[in-house]
């Protein structure tokens, strides 16, 4: 693990943001639904496991930025926070571990986290998988696919609704927080959540070779 992925891992222990309460030290025991054929020259497993490590140091560099805009100035702030940081955060660390990172949402806020086919998919089985009650919090996916005759992983990790994102995606926000979702987030569609749902999905996308 580089320097990089071992300080953003270290903000895992400050959970408390939007994408899940429960998705730290769970992350090591994600239930994985796997669908990729067989192969002999990628080591499928240690990908997979190194793929769990980059959404959680991911997951938990978001939710330390948020937790402390939250902590000074509550929802009207993370909001902001989160419009400035998240994607710059995303793309550090999709540079620094050589991969495509992205979050993904049936109901997205940004334009730029709508799901393409497979992740739209993905995400319908993960509702799915909730409602015959999977826990969110160990939910995964993970595919092996040929693109353009290379071998590529597909990997995503669920995100639950925890109590503190139903401040800015549940289906009672207040006036305040409506007004900046539509100052910030004109397109938004990421609301009316309950806790416990699926939120969305971390994705990492790797070339093999």
């Amino acid at each position: 693990m580089n320097k990089q992925l071992f300080l953003l891992s270290a903000l895992t222990i400050t959970l408390a943001s939007c994408g899940g309460d429960k998705a730290s030290s769970n992350a090591e025991n994600n239930t994985v639904k796997s669908t990729e054929a067989t192969t002999t020259t990628i080591d499928k497993k240690a990908e997979v496991e190194n793929a769990k490590k980059i959404t959680k140091a991911f997951g938990g560099a978001l939710k330390a930025e948020l937790q402390k805009a939250m902590k000074s100035g509550g929802p009207i702030k993370a909001l902001a926070v989160c419009n400035k940081k998240a994607m710059p955060i995303t793309a550090q660390v999709a540079k620094d571990q050589g991969v495509q990172l992205s979050r993904v949402s049936l109901k997205n806020r940004n334009p730029a986290n709508t799901p393409n086919k497979w992740q739209t998919e993905v995400l319908n089985d993960f509702n799915k998988r909730a409602a015959a009650g999977e826990d969110i919090a160990k939910m995964g996916f993970a595919n092996i696919v040929d693109n353009n005759g290379k071998k590529q992983l597909h990997f995503m990790k669920a995100l639950p609704t925890g109590k503190v994102c139903l401040a800015c995606h549940g289906s009672k926000i207040t006036e305040n927080v409506k007004e900046k979702l539509a100052e910030l987030y004109p397109q938004d569609k990421a609301t009316g959540y309950a806790l416990g749902q699926v939120r969305g999905a971390i994705v990492v996308v790797k070339d093999l070779n």
